[in-house]
């Protein structure tokens, strides 16, 4: 079974940075392509970036350009670099495989106004 655990999560002010985490274990880490998600309550989960195998990225429109996603395959992590963050980002971020398997607790982020 695919585990994924997000971390990294925090409490900043608008302009600032978090770099989040995704461990995955149970998949073919270099075989599998992932990508980052988020979701305000009460809302649909919303793409933000995905990582595919030979390495390339795509981002969604919103966190183009401030956002920078990353994979290590040696550690069997996603990462997500999140700069100039504004209030609008505030969700909760998860990660998944490509296609999706469970979702994983996400991780908390609050950008102070």
């Amino acid at each position: 079974q695919v585990q994924f655990v997000e971390s990294g999560g925090g409490l900043v002010q608008t302009g600032g940075s978090l770099r989040l985490s995704c461990t995955v274990s149970g998949s073919a880490f270099t075989d599998t392509e992932f990508g980052w998600y988020r979701q305000v309550p009460g809302k649909r989960r919303e793409f933000v970036a995905r990582a595919n195998r030979g390495g390339s990225i795509v981002y969604s429109e919103v966190t183009k350009g401030r956002f920078t996603c990353s994979r290590d395959n040696v550690k069997n992590t996603v990462y997500l670099q999140m700069n100039n963050l504004q209030p609008e980002d505030t969700a909760v971020y998860y990660c998944n495989s490509i296609p999706c398997n469970s979702w994983g607790q996400g991780t908390q982020v609050t950008v102070s106004s």
